[in-house]
């Protein structure tokens, strides 16, 4: 890391005006202002807008930048003006100091903050995502449907508005959470054809003033060829400037998953829940003790993860829908509010959905004793009986074996069903097959 100070008094007025939360633009925001300020460079030398040898300084020097080597140069809130301007001038600054080139004149050459930072932006969010939190999903889809393989024959009680149910296997709830993590994984995917399409060219108000024609196009591919990324023109300049849209549905789209996620942890951390006094249908890895006061406790620690992370995302959602709602006509002007919030979601998605694969489901046994028992408890097996004696009878005969505490089996004999009718249709395997080949 520098050891001097390689910024200079634009970067030093935005410390000074913005000392609000102690928590600075995400690096990977940082990162990619480097990549685009190095391909912008030698797109200006090719074009011969700048001369090729201060274009290879300048681009050398965005190039360490996009590595991080420079981390420490950029000092200052993300709580900022909502351009991003001044990180576009931080990073002016520094790749100016370090290859001797004019911060504005030749390092931000044919661009803007108002295009340069949220494609910056953009381009984050899309690495993150194609990059991290998409295998992250596939991990745990993965995951998910190994335990489903390896369950599909346990029968358990099915539950409604969590109420006993006709019994399902574990196998079928573990491909439905599967297939949870699978479209979420396809919404991401559609949102990105979205966030893919950067302002770059647009420069101050989207008409490209001050650039070169050709610039955008061959700064994109230049993008394209260095990180392997789809980058995308955008559908229509004004658009691109305007507004941050394609940021917002991707949000929307990870709080989907988070919504997901709640669901399947939340049902594994009660299908867990006892040993003894609760639903006790599935052993959790023990990661810890579970309590300091109450010996042999295991808690479901890494459920609790995802809920809180999940929780946390939706909030991420809300400040992020607020602040693509807050744009005014050629420029949206929260975007380091909603960069902030992206990267964090996608990267607290992205480590959490590891951790819940790796030490949670890889990790998780069935309790054959207790989804046998919850199976065999149900009373409403008995549904498989309406189309032998109707749904009446069959609802009589229920509400007799609740409040007298007796076998269903015993109160339905008694009400004239045959035994070698209730035994043909009262299994149980057979009812959680469904229309499923037995």
């Amino acid at each position: 890391m520098a050891k001097k100070r390689l910024y200079g008094g634009e970067t030093a007025k935005a410390v000074d005006n913005f000392p609000v939360s102690g928590e600075l633009v995400p690096l990977p925001v940082i990162h990619w202002l480097g990549r685009i300020k190095g391909a912008a460079a030698r797109v200006n030398g090719e074009l011969g807008l700048i001369p090729k040898a201060k274009a290879k300084k300048i681009a050398r020097a965005a190039d360490e930048v996009a590595a991080g080597k420079y981390d420490d140069q950029f000092p200052f809130d993300v709580f900022q003006t909502g351009s991003g301007t001044s990180s576009n001038m931080n990073a002016n600054e520094v790749i100016a100091t370090l290859s001797g080139a004019h911060a504005n004149d030749d390092v931000n050459f044919g661009q803007s903050s108002n295009d340069v930072f949220p494609s910056a932006v953009h381009l984050a969010a899309l690495d993150l995502c194609t990059n991290e939190l998409l295998p992250a999903l596939k991990e745990l889809e993965s995951s998910l449907n190994r335990k489903a393989r390896q369950f599909r024959n346990v029968v358990k009680a099915g539950r409604t508005h969590l109420m006993d149910a006709v019994p399902v296997t574990l196998g079928q709830e573990f491909e439905g959470y599967a297939t949870q993590v699978e479209m979420g994984r396809e919404r991401i995917e559609a949102a990105l054809v979205h966030v893919r399409q950067i302002p770059l060219g647009g420069t101050a108000t989207g008409t490209g003033l001050n650039t070169h024609r050709r610039f955008a196009a061959k700064v994109r591919r230049e993008l394209r060829r260095e990180t392997g990324l789809k980058i995308d023109a955008p559908a229509h300049p004004f658009e691109a400037q305007g507004n941050r849209d394609a940021l917002v549905e991707l949000s929307g789209a990870l709080k989907v998953v988070a919504v997901s996620l709640t669901k399947i942890a939340n049902d594994i951390a009660l299908m867990g829940s006892g040993p003894r006094a609760g639903i006790g249908e599935l052993f959790l890895p023990e990661l810890q003790k579970g309590s300091s006061i109450m010996p042999g406790k295991v808690n479901p620690v890494i459920p609790e993860v995802v809920l809180q992370v999940s929780a946390q995302v939706i909030g991420n959602d809300t400040a992020i829908t607020i602040g693509g709602m807050q744009g005014q006509f050629e420029l949206n002007v929260r975007i380091p509010l909603m960069a902030r919030n992206l990267v964090d979601s996608i990267q607290l998605l992205t480590s959490s959905s590891r951790l819940f694969a790796e030490k949670c489901i890889d990790g998780i046994q069935v309790n054959r004793e207790g989804t046998k028992a919850s199976a065999g408890a149900t009373l409403a097996v008995a549904t498989a009986l309406n189309t032998a004696i109707g749904y009446d009878k069959a609802a009589a005969i229920v509400k007799e074996a609740t409040e007298s505490g007796r076998p269903l089996r015993e109160v339905a004999l008694e009400a004239g069903v045959s035994a070698q009718l209730y035994d043909e249709t009262i299994n149980l395997r057979k009812i959680a097959a469904g229309n499923e080949e037995v």
